[in-house]
């Protein structure tokens, strides 16, 4: 037993728990290459061993995605469509029903943190217009964006990890997580309509906020190599990282969007965090205790290879340290037909349970404060527990099914 790489391990895991490092100005990114770097220091790897350590074609699909939405954000049309939506003359939860629909597709191709940090400050303003309370809608954006994001294997970080991992077929994927994540999105609007039947209404000062202008040009290049690239991933074989690349290029050879603009929105945190946790993963797996601590699951009656095991165990571990480095922790059992959807559908809907469980509800949270608006635990809680379990427990329903 190698003490110097599992105890680099199990701070890095702390540090993904606490959200930090006690005493020490690090955040869960910081954490990860912290100990990436100890790791080199330390010479239990070499860096040639950490750089093939990194699943390049999971950084190059990440990177190329961003430079897609980063299109959208700067031509305008997350501020377009959320605006439009908030102007719609519906009842309350009519608008609310629209507004979850409308952000589960988004979040399914343009994946659900992007669109949270986009919309999210949009919408409170479109609320305060209305007279309406912001946090149903609010609380109803991040819990769609999570379970619609489950859909495919682009909609968020974790699944895009896992296709590009197992080599999961896109359109295969999407029969088996499409149909949870429809469904899902029902049940959110029911929980948020039914907690909020009778409290849809609140005074709320919220001066117009500054966003990019709608630009015709620039969102329709943007969606049309959105449409470009989904029509790749469904009807071809091709590469997924080799295909967003390609749409990242594109986008980046503009007379007027400066390429400066688009990559100062790409999530370099996002991207550092994930090469941070493939170099420390890797370093226990080679080390053996991986497999010996599996192993001694195993005697003691846990056996993640098990389906309900493995589904149980995402979603418990996702609430622990967050569904990126639960993903990262829980592929090397993933060694059977369907680990990919349940590590993928459970992962993300089990996000749903607390603040801290998805970076989307964080973004929600944390954007909601900065026009004004708390949005409490427990509050969140109050809709994110009913949310998650029903949603968690129709998936796991649905592969029942289908296995």
């Amino acid at each position: 037993m190698d003490l110097t790489i599992l105890s680099v391990f199990l701070l890095v895991y702390l540090g993904m728990v606490l959200g930090r490092l006690p005493g020490l100005a690090l955040d869960r990114t910081g954490v990860a290459l912290l100990g990436a770097l100890a790791l080199i220091a330390l010479e239990r790897l070499s860096p040639e061993q950490a750089w093939e350590a990194v699943d390049v074609s999971t950084i190059a699909l990440l990177f190329g995605l961003m430079v897609v939405s980063a299109q959208l954000r700067l031509g305008g049309f997350y501020t377009w469509v959320t605006r439009r939506l908030a102007e719609v003359a519906v009842s309350p939860p009519a608008l609310l029903g629209l507004l979850i629909g409308a952000c589960g597709l988004l979040a399914a191709i343009l994946a659900n943190d992007i669109v949270c940090l986009a919309m999210a400050p949009m919408l409170a303003e479109g609320c305060a217009r209305r007279g309406l309370d912001p946090k149903p809608y609010l609380l109803a954006l991040a819990c769609a964006a999570n379970v619609g994001s489950a859909a495919t294997l682009i909609g968020n970080p974790q699944n895009m990890l896992i296709g590009q991992s197992l080599q999961l077929s896109f359109t295969g994927y999407l029969r088996e997580g499409g149909v949870p994540a429809l469904l899902g999105l029902l049940l959110v609007w029911l929980v948020i309509a039914y907690l909020f039947r009778s409290r849809w209404h609140a005074t709320t000062h919220i001066p117009e906020i500054p966003a990019p202008a709608f630009n015709r040009w620039q969102t329709f290049k943007g969606l049309a190599v959105t449409l470009l690239l989904m029509l790749a991933f469904v009807a071809t074989d091709w590469p997924r990282e080799i295909v967003a690349l390609g749409a990242a290029g594109l986008l980046l050879m503009s007379r007027r969007m400066k390429s400066q603009q688009i990559l100062a929105l790409i999530d370099w945190q996002l991207l550092v965090l994930f090469i941070g946790l493939f170099v420390v993963n890797h370093a226990l797996s080679e080390s053996g205790m991986l497999g010996a601590g599996l192993a001694a699951l195993r005697q003691g009656g846990i056996d993640l290879a098990d389906p309900a095991w493995l589904f149980t165990a995402t979603a418990v571990f996702s609430n622990l340290v967050s569904n990126v480095p639960a993903v990262m922790l829980l592929l090397p059992v993933a060694d059977h037909a369907l680990a990919g959807p349940i590590l993928a559908l459970s992962s993300t809907l089990a996000g749903n349970l607390f603040i801290v469980g998805s970076i989307a509800n964080i973004i929600v949270v944390d954007q909601a404060a900065r026009v004004g608006i708390h949005i409490s635990w427990r509050e969140h809680a109050r809709v994110g527990a009913p949310v998650t379990l029903a949603t968690l427990a129709l998936a796991a329903a649905w592969l029942w099914l289908v296995a």
